[in-house]
């Protein structure tokens, strides 16, 4: 079975076809293009929703071709559809469900809405077979932190998620403030790579209700007043050393939830995915963990993290697997949470 799968949740325009065979342990990836938006976004520090959603229109007939091409696939022999249905931005969803739509009508194949989320948590499996269950799954990225309990395939319990700013969004808005440039993420890694991680005094976050959910609102007024109060520039010697701490505190904000997550599920596995997940400092600090515990560790390669449409392909396959007679639904629409 061939499926073409479309993403446009955000700012990332992507199109992948996958192959799935036979008695194959895995869909194999044949293409998987993403386009990204960060040129016309770094001006702002952040996400222009109207202009993310004119880019899409604007490239993802070319981006949609250049995937089938180096696939090597006619679009006559696609047999199955994708398309990121939700979260997202609203104006962005409709572009690439729009144009999924347009493709499965005409082909009269049919089309499988993909929520976002499940799609990251599909990473993992797309490239590791034989994850124990129930796993525990922590899901960062820049505008969703969560953790997800997974006792089987296609199903997922909530157990936590943020309560203000996401993990990703307060790296933006601090390297934002910095004048460092967008997206914050990778720029604040690179840049504080070398620092001392313990040189500025932050405070590890907790909700008062000691639930698993997340927040890092305090966190980021946190770091804005320690940048005001050393007088941290963006070409002071202080930086490399604020940015390594900065960076280290939201790890281990992330893993005392999964730690706490651990203790109370019982989990046999563990899982790390999303687009702050290519974060060097989070993968090692989350392998160190999982060792201490005696627990497989599953994180999906840095090209898989972040928002891709082999992801939603490799979740409609499993999906369809489970309901073969779903058929193109023209009144399927999207979600923006």
């Amino acid at each position: 079975m061939l499926v073409l799968a479309i993403e446009t949740s955000c700012d990332e325009t992507s199109a992948a076809v996958l192959r799935a065979a036979d008695g194959a342990s895995s869909p194999e990836i044949l293409s998987n293009i993403v386009l990204s938006q960060d040129e016309i976004h770094a001006p702002y520090g952040g996400v222009v929703p109207e202009l993310a959603s004119r880019q899409h229109i604007r490239s993802i007939d070319a981006v949609v071709a250049e995937s089938l091409e180096r696939g090597a696939t006619p679009l006559g022999d696609i047999d199955l559809y994708a398309v990121t249905q939700g979260p997202g931005l609203i104006g962005s969803l409709l572009v690439g469900l729009s144009f999924a739509k347009g493709l499965a009508y005409y082909s009269g194949k049919p089309l499988i809405g993909v929520d976002h989320l499940a799609a990251h948590l599909e990473a993992a499996f797309l490239e590791h077979q034989g994850i124990p269950f129930p796993a525990l799954a922590l899901l960062v990225s820049g505008g969703h932190t969560s953790l997800f309990l997974l006792e089987a395939p296609l199903s997922r319990r909530l157990l936590g998620r943020t309560r203000d700013d996401a993990a990703g969004e307060a790296l933006d808005k601090v390297a934002k403030f910095l004048g460092l440039g967008y997206p914050g993420g990778p720029v604040i890694e690179r840049l504080g790579r070398g620092g001392d991680p313990k040189a500025f005094p932050f405070a590890v976050p907790r909700t008062k209700d000691r639930s698993l959910d997340f927040s890092f609102s305090g966190l980021k007024t946190a770091a804005l007043r320690l940048i005001r109060d050393h007088g941290v520039t963006r070409d002071g010697p202080a930086l490399p050393d604020f940015l390594a701490s900065f960076e280290e505190i939201v790890a281990r904000s992330l893993l005392d939830n999964l730690r706490q997550g651990v203790d109370e599920c019982r989990a046999r596995s563990l899982i790390l995915c999303g687009g702050v997940a290519r974060n060097a400092r989070l993968r090692k600090m989350f392998a160190e963990y999982a060792a201490e515990e005696g627990l497989p560790a599953f994180v999906p390669s840095p090209r898989l993290c972040t928002d891709n449409a082999a992801m939603v392909a490799a979740a409609a396959l499993r999906i369809f697997a489970g309901r073969p007679e779903i058929a193109l639904d023209l009144a399927l629409d999207a979600y923006p949470r």
